[in-house]
């Protein structure tokens, strides 16, 4: 049985959380609108669910980065992610019975000799990093933002479809895709 990567969650309030997660095998499966804009409503459910607000994202070709702010003191990130991720998963897996059906193969594994199992995301819970200074809240919009720009997907940040960073660009707002998650911005309180 492979080993399963166990991540320590931990909060103190006022915390923000930069979280990643990838793609099966890293596999560049968040290339088409119609499954991110699945992933925005499955996003913006989990957070509504789970009293998260969403600060900030980027849905990459192969993963994905959030910057979120729980609202309760003590907030479930593992409830969260499986909010996000388990619903998409069953979705697409649902589609690709109806269409892709080499893709839905290449995703699913023998998990234990009785049991085969979709993997949409790579198994595990990501990378979860606690932001609770001006300086490193600045670092991780920056990072999540520029993300696309450091991969060679775009020239400029707010040129990424799938991100908020046009968000907290001076572009007009009419150039935000509608399909969107959305994003509640920077929390009120500032941090010395």
């Amino acid at each position: 049985m492979p080993h399963r990567k166990t991540i320590q969650h931990y909060h103190e309030p006022g915390h923000l959380h930069e979280l990643t997660f990838s793609c099966f095998h890293k596999k560049p499966l968040l290339t088409n609108d119609d499954w991110c804009s699945r992933l925005a409503r499955s996003l913006d459910d989990a957070c509504r669910s789970t009293s998260f607000d969403l600060v900030a994202f980027v849905f990459m070709p192969n993963h994905v980065h959030l910057l979120v702010n729980p609202r309760d003191d003590a907030p479930a990130i593992s409830h969260l992610l499986d909010r996000i991720k388990q619903p998409f998963s069953m979705e697409i897996k649902e589609l690709l019975s109806n269409g892709n059906k080499r893709l839905l193969r290449q995703l699913t594994v023998q998990e234990r000799p009785d049991r085969r199992c979709f993997r949409f995301w790579l198994e595990g819970p990501g990378y979860d990093r606690n932001i609770f200074s001006t300086e490193a809240m600045t670092a991780s919009l920056d990072y999540i933002h520029n993300n696309p720009v450091k991969r060679g997907l775009c020239d400029r940040a707010v040129d990424w479809k799938w991100s908020s960073a046009r968000y907290y660009s001076s572009e007009p707002e009419g150039v935000q895709h509608p399909g969107l998650p959305h994003v509640h911005g920077l929390p009120a309180e500032v941090w010395d």
